[in-house]
């Protein structure tokens, strides 16, 4: 590809986004699928359509269309649908609510312990936890605390489940051969663990920072812009492709997405963001650049990680919820974090001119 069928490229997945995103945003609303938030921070979301990821799956059906004979192309393009289709499906299934599950304030004079949270005078809470439901009672009766609303909480697929198919995903990436070589070295049999450990990765962190307006697509943009750069730079226009798909996809959903979000990716969408990322990441061979680029949703990954193996306290998780719910506006967060990302992407670009 040359810079003209490149640029082609770009306005093929950017204005596709947009409109699906706009066709898609409609349609959701008109069969009133919206968010139901757990978190007390965003319950003024309460309703905007989520499952905007179905714009993704569109716009890349399209770019399979006209891009037929391009191979890389091709590849990145039916692994964003696999994965976008489990995601759907991850989605679909969290329509149906499992349970009902109560908020409360701490009333009393001094702060107090219920289930793992500890609230101090004034601070809300969701109580999710055996612990917790098992204690509110008694506190309500007390008028320690005091009932301040509900929040449904959708059904979800098992841990295993969304494992097992994102496992499929990273051994259909692998069969298709066409990453033998990471960052210097010749994988051999490693390529498919190597591979399918990426996939999930890249997936589980894209979803875990999908939380906040405009902060999955904004992080993925800016690292996908700069594995374009680092294309241009390099002199290497072959890695530019399967990033300038991706930088379509989140900018086209940005311009309804950004703060205030008038619709959410949903699991379809992070997805189809996590996958397709991984797979441009490795089929361009730039892993060390990659990694560093998603140094944010990484950490994130690992922070939640360790709040859940009770290493660290979190009041809410992941981070970004913290942050939220400590004070932190959610626009900052998502300010701060894109911030962090493009510093980590220029790192990363000076790395590898002058390390790698």
């Amino acid at each position: 590809m040359n810079y003209w069928d490149i640029l082609i490229l770009f306005l093929i997945s950017f204005v596709a986004s947009v409109g699906f995103t706009y066709y898609i945003r409609r349609l959701l609303i008109k069969a009133n699928i919206g968010d139901n938030p757990i978190v007390s921070e965003h319950m003024h979301k309460k309703g905007t359509p989520t499952m905007g990821g179905i714009a993704f799956l569109f716009t890349i059906l399209l770019i399979i269309g006209i891009y037929y004979n391009n191979t890389q192309i091709l590849i990145i393009s039916y692994i964003m649908v696999a994965a976008g289709i489990m995601g759907l499906i991850d989605d679909l299934i969290g329509l149906k609510v499992k349970e009902v599950q109560k908020v409360v304030r701490n009333i009393s004079n001094g702060t107090l312990k219920i289930g793992r949270l500890s609230l101090n005078i004034g601070e809300e809470a969701r109580v999710a936890t055996d612990k917790a439901k098992s204690e509110v009672d008694s506190l309500l009766a007390q008028g320690k605390v005091e009932l301040i609303g509900e929040v449904k909480i959708k059904y979800e697929t098992g841990e295993l489940e969304k494992i097992i198919a994102q496992v499929v995903i990273g051994i259909f990436l692998a069969l298709t051969g066409t990453i033998s070589t990471l960052g210097g070295f010749h994988l051999g049999f490693l390529a498919y663990p190597i591979i399918i450990i990426a996939i999930i990765g890249a997936i589980n962190a894209v979803n875990l920072i999908d939380g906040m307006d405009g902060l999955a697509a904004g992080i993925i943009a800016i690292a996908s812009f700069a594995s374009c750069l680092l294309g241009y730079l390099s002199g290497n226009l072959n890695i530019i492709p399967p990033f300038i798909i991706i930088l379509g996809l989140c900018l086209g959903f940005l311009i309804f997405n950004k703060n205030p979000a008038s619709i959410f990716m949903g699991d379809t969408g992070s997805f189809i963001l996590g996958a397709g990322y991984a797979t441009a990441v490795m089929i361009c061979d730039i892993p060390y650049f990659g990694v560093l680029a998603l140094g944010v949703p990484i950490a994130s990954v690992v922070v939640s990680l360790l709040y859940r193996a009770n290493l660290i306290h979190l009041p809410v998780e992941p981070l970004h919820h913290t942050l939220n719910y400590r004070g932190m506006s959610e626009t900052k967060i998502v300010y701060s974090y894109w911030a962090i990302t493009a510093i980590l992407c220029v790192i990363g670009l000076i790395l590898s001119f002058y390390v790698f």
